[in-house]
């Protein structure tokens, strides 16, 4: 089942990708631009890193946003990496999570960054699994995804595959994938398990509720 639903996610993606490109470019996500972009691009440059990867990158804005830094943009979508590679900015390459997870990026980088894009079950595993391909020992992986206490809605908290929404986009998105939900301690988990050290947790909060939106993670390796 869990193979199946990370096929699902990426079959999603794929027909979804144009009017992602739309809400992210015409920033239609409003916890995007209140909160999570600014959030991550301070994470990152808290790092100070001279190069760094872009697992999940989309249509590309986080490469674009982080100019001082030599980063490569990967992503799974062809639509999405064609969508960047117009706007430029950096290198962007079209890759599977589970191509990096057999070795095929082949980069040794500073800081490699999540942004939201982690959301299957086996396939980030296997993300996770390949960080010595990717980054340098001393490397840093970034994570930021929706904090698990503002996700959980009504459910048990704990981990589990949920039936995803595109409520509060814009028409144009359809047939939402589904995606794998983790505990703050399943999060810090992966990161272990992974031969990558904890080393920071931020908690963006909403300037109106002060509730927090997303949660950044920050795992050294080696």
């Amino acid at each position: 089942m869990s193979s199946h639903n990370d096929a699902a996610v990426l079959a999603s993606w794929s027909r979804n990708a144009d009017p992602w490109v739309t809400a992210v470019r015409e920033n239609e996500i409003a916890s995007r631009v209140l909160v999570t972009n600014a959030a991550i691009v301070e994470a990152v440059r808290a790092r100070h890193p001279r190069t760094a990867v872009d697992l999940g990158c989309g249509e590309g804005w986080l490469v674009r946003a982080l100019p001082e830094v030599r980063m490569v943009g990967v992503d799974a979508v062809p639509e999405l990496v064609e969508a960047a590679r117009l706007a430029g900015g950096g290198e962007f390459r079209q890759l599977s999570y589970e191509q990096i997870a057999a070795g095929e990026l082949d980069l040794a980088v500073d800081l490699a960054v999540c942004n939201f894009s982690l959301i299957g079950k086996e396939a980030v595993d296997g993300l996770f699994r390949a960080a010595p391909t990717y980054l340098r020992k001393g490397g840093a992986l970034v994570v930021q995804t929706v904090h698990p206490l503002a996700s959980c809605g009504d459910a048990a908290y704990q981990d589990g595959w949920r039936s995803g929404s595109w409520a509060g986009f814009n028409s144009g998105f359809a047939d939402a994938p589904p995606w794998y939900f983790r505990t703050v301690s399943s999060w810090l988990g992966l990161f272990t398990a992974h031969g990558l050290r904890p080393v920071e947790m931020r908690e963006p909060l909403h300037p109106e509720t002060g509730k927090p939106v997303s949660l950044i993670l920050v795992g050294r390796l080696g």
